[in-house]
């Protein structure tokens, strides 16, 4: 097959640091790269994905996140080096309804955010024309009304996430400077059970620095410790030394990327069961799915009886790269069927 890839305009690819949509695209083109297809990824400029790319922005337009003309701009452009290509997988907003006039190819869109009434009015319209993928079952039951093509959970490259003792004393909060993510639950959490707590977290937005100032460094102290943003060999460094990852979400997260990147590195996750966090943790094999604080507070005190092997082996089963593209080729391969039957 030939398939088009059109990343966000927000962030390169890969990102850095943060970035989990454009990890996954980038995990993606390497993937449908690697067995055998054409790939060509649109993304900005400065991307560095080793996979054919063009793009039309130079640089990436993080400051400008969310406005309409930038994005258009990048995605006109896109469908315009899409032409000729067998799949167009878009992870873009504007992207597929521009779509709708710009091309009767296939094209499919991954939804990375939550269906909320506005965007499900959106995607309503989008669905008879354009294929559009869950990321998992708990995102996909709140798009009422709304056909979903397939569920694909995200994956990592097992390879790349280095199994690690958990012996660093601490527990990690990995993550967005942001409510719904609980970097302050967290520190309220790690502070009760006695432990210590790294916080490492993207802050950038005003209202990420909004929320540090005012809810979690008034926490900080007594072994409660904010270390900044971190990528690279340095997240899994943090990732594998932790004792577990506290992830207490209270939104319907669609997925959470963190919490495959935590198993991944052997290092068990305590989250509540909101979201797709039921979907991700097997409670008492690869972590615990805990009522409240004063449950998530005993769990603490409780990670040292899980298998850190069990939580690496549930990645490489369910949550791998290759599980991830071998699903969606599956997708792309069922709707270049269907249209050659029509």
């Amino acid at each position: 097959m030939r398939i088009a890839l059109i990343a966000p305009p927000w962030l390169p690819v890969p990102p850095p640091l943060y970035g989990g949509t454009e990890m996954v695209v980038d995990r993606l083109a390497r993937g449908f790269q690697a067995a055998g297809h054409e790939v060509m990824l649109f993304t900005s400029g400065d991307s560095t994905c080793p996979v054919p790319r063009q793009w039309v922005l130079e640089r990436a337009d993080h400051l400008r996140m969310g406005h309409v003309v930038p994005e258009l701009r990048h995605v006109v452009a896109a469908y315009r080096a899409a032409r000729g290509f067998d799949i167009i997988h878009d992870h873009t907003l504007t992207g597929p309804v521009h779509a709708r006039a710009a091309t009767d190819q296939v094209v499919v869109t991954t939804n990375h955010g939550p269906f909320n009434d506005e965007l499900l009015e959106i995607y309503r319209v989008l669905a008879p024309r354009i294929a559009v993928i869950a990321i998992s079952r708990s995102q996909a039951s709140h798009a009422a009304g709304l056909p979903i093509a397939r569920i694909i959970h995200h994956g990592v490259e097992p390879e790349s996430f280095p199994v690690g003792p958990g012996d660093g004393g601490y527990f990690l909060f990995l993550g967005r400077m942001a409510p719904d993510k609980g970097a302050r639950r967290a520190a309220l959490v790690a502070r009760q059970a006695g432990v210590p707590l790294l916080i490492a977290a993207k802050m950038r937005e005003p209202l990420e620095v909004e929320y540090f100032e005012q809810q979690v460094r008034p926490l900080l102290g007594d072994d409660i410790e904010f270390v900044g943003e971190v990528g690279g060999e340095e997240k899994l460094g943090l990732l594998g030394r932790a004792r577990g990852l506290l992830n207490p979400i209270r939104w319907v997260e669609p997925f959470g990327l963190v919490m495959i990147e935590a198993l991944a590195c052997g290092t068990p996750v305590l989250a509540y069961p909101q979201g797709a966090a039921p979907e991700i943790v097997d409670h008492g094999v690869t972590g615990f799915l805990c009522r409240d604080r004063e449950d998530m507070v005993e769990a603490v005190h409780r990670v040292g009886d899980l298998d850190r092997a069990a939580c690496r082996g549930a990645v490489e089963q369910r949550f791998s790269m290759e599980r991830m593209v071998a699903d969606h080729l599956e997708l792309f391969e069922s709707l270049l069927a269907d249209r050659a039957a029509n």
